[in-house]
C-alpha cells in the first residue's frame, strides 16, 4: 500500500486507507491477488494479464452499445475520437484485407 501511495504525485495523494480500500476491492473482484506478507506489509500482483483485462474492457464497452460494434464506431466518429482516415487505415491493416494481401499476405499467385 505504501508503495502505491508513494508513487502518486504529491498533488494527487490520498489517504492511506483510500488506497487500502481500493486494493482490497480489486482483490475481491479478482483483479489482484495476494502474493505474500512481510511483517505488516502485504504484496499484491495482477491476477489477470493485460490482454485479458483489455478484452474485458472491450466487452464492457460493447455492452454499453447493445453489443453493436457499428454503434460504438459510429459514436467514435460522431465525437471525433476516430476519423474516417483512421478507419481506412485500420481496414487496410486488417488481416485478409486487399491491401494487407498485397504486402505479402495470402492471395498471391
Amino acid at each position: 500500500m505504501r508503495e502505491i501511495l508513494d508513487s502518486l504525485p504529491e498533488a494527487e495523494r490520498v489517504a492511506y486507507t483510500t488506497v487500502q480500500t481500493l486494493v482490497y476491492r480489486l482483490e475481491q473482484k479478482g483483479a489482484l491477488r495476494k502474493v505474500k506478507k512481510i511483517g505488516n506489509a502485504q504484496l499484491f500482483a495482477p491476477a489477470i494479464d493485460q490482454s485479458e483485462f483489455r478484452g474485458g474492457l472491450v466487452r464492457d464497452l460493447l455492452d454499453l452499445f447493445g453489443g453493436s460494434p457499428r454503434l460504438l464506431v459510429s459514436n467514435l466518429l460522431e465525437t471525433g475520437t476516430i476519423t474516417l482516415r483512421d478507419l481506412k487505415a485500420l481496414q487496410n491493416a486488417a488481416p485478409g484485407s486487399k491491401s494487407s494481401r498485397g504486402r505479402g499476405g495470402k492471395g498471391h499467385a
